[in-house]
């Protein structure tokens, strides 16, 4: 099922039990309830609570954007990492290049195949990876680069293959849901109670306030649902970062 077909019908089902719980509530009220008789004391608690929770709610939001965008930033830079790799393996002796490159194309072709796959349903990398990258580092190091030229393009590789183990751990560290339980329960009560308390304000059955009950229910939906979708990265926040490696390695397409 589409995640925006969840949207909506997360969004609808929200509607209709406030609008139903509204019309219920004013059923059994009858002609007596005067939502005048409200005290000050309980309009200054609901507007309070509703700051409060869109304070909450808005750092809950900004937090998993900021985890999007570092996950979508470990993805590129391991991505780049591996391309300079392999123009920088140009210079070395036609056999050295060679291994760098198959085992590039190894550690590339597993990373948007069998490792992408392990990451989206676990939240965790696969030794395999590690053990492929191990290899190509360990390729690097017995390298012997004699010319200047050969001694460059040495150095820069080793600086690569650093980089792209870090940026891997980075992207083993944002794989996975990154709220903590205790936070989405905070959420999720929260939003039971700024709900809870348009009843509190004794809502009447006017289209006004129903419309309103139902729009300001809905916004709550909706905002809950960005903090799920960006809640999990590379499940469903950036879609398929894969491309960032199929763009330097489009052959690994074929091998996964």
């Amino acid at each position: 099922m589409s995640d925006w077909l969840v949207l909506a019908i997360v969004v609808v089902a929200t509607c209709a039990v406030v609008l139903l719980a509204a019309v219920l509530r004013q059923r059994r009220a009858g002609e007596s309830d005067d939502p005048s008789e409200t005290p000050d004391v309980i309009e200054y608690m609901t507007m309070m609570i509703g700051v409060v929770y869109a304070i909450v709610l808005g750092l809950a939001i900004a937090g998993v954007w900021e985890e999007r965008g570092a996950a979508d930033e470990w993805v590129r830079q391991e991505a780049q990492a591996l391309h300079e790799m392999d123009e920088q393996a140009r210079a070395l002796p036609a056999e050295g290049r060679d291994a760098v490159r198959a085992d590039l194309a190894a550690y590339v072709a597993h990373v948007v195949g069998e490792e992408w796959d392990h990451m989206v349903a676990r939240g965790e990398l696969t030794d395999r990876g590690e053990e492929l990258l191990g290899r190509l580092r360990g390729t690097l190091v017995a390298q012997d680069p004699r010319t200047v030229p050969e001694v460059q393009a040495y150095q820069g590789l080793v600086q690569q293959v650093a980089v792209a183990d870090e940026a891997r751990v980075g992207r083993g560290q944002s794989a996975g849901p990154t709220m903590p339980p205790v936070v989405w329960l905070g959420l999720i009560a929260g939003a039971a109670v700024c709900v809870g308390m348009v009843f509190a304000l004794q809502i009447q059955r006017s289209p006004r306030e129903l419309a309103l009950a139902g729009l300001f229910s809905a916004l709550i939906a909706f905002l809950l649902f960005l903090v799920w979708y960006f809640d999990d990265p590379f499940a469903r926040g950036l879609g398929d970062a894969t491309d960032a490696y199929l763009a330097f390695f489009p052959q690994a397409a074929g091998r996964e």
